[in-house]
């Protein structure tokens, strides 16, 4: 087999980057971020016993 051929496994590999860094340039424009964020921070209030 040819070095310079591209395997499926490789295609696969790039194919889920591509598809995880578009998910994320989505949730960041759509402000999801920060929905994430205020609900991480009032569950660790919550086990704290603060909130």
């Amino acid at each position: 087999m040819n070095n310079t051929s591209v395997t499926l496994k490789t295609v696969i590999k790039w194919a889920l980057l591509v598809t995880s860094v578009i998910l994320l340039v989505i949730g960041l424009v759509t402000g999801a971020f920060d929905d994430v964020k205020a609900r991480a921070i009032r569950i660790c209030m919550e086990c704290i016993g603060i909130g």
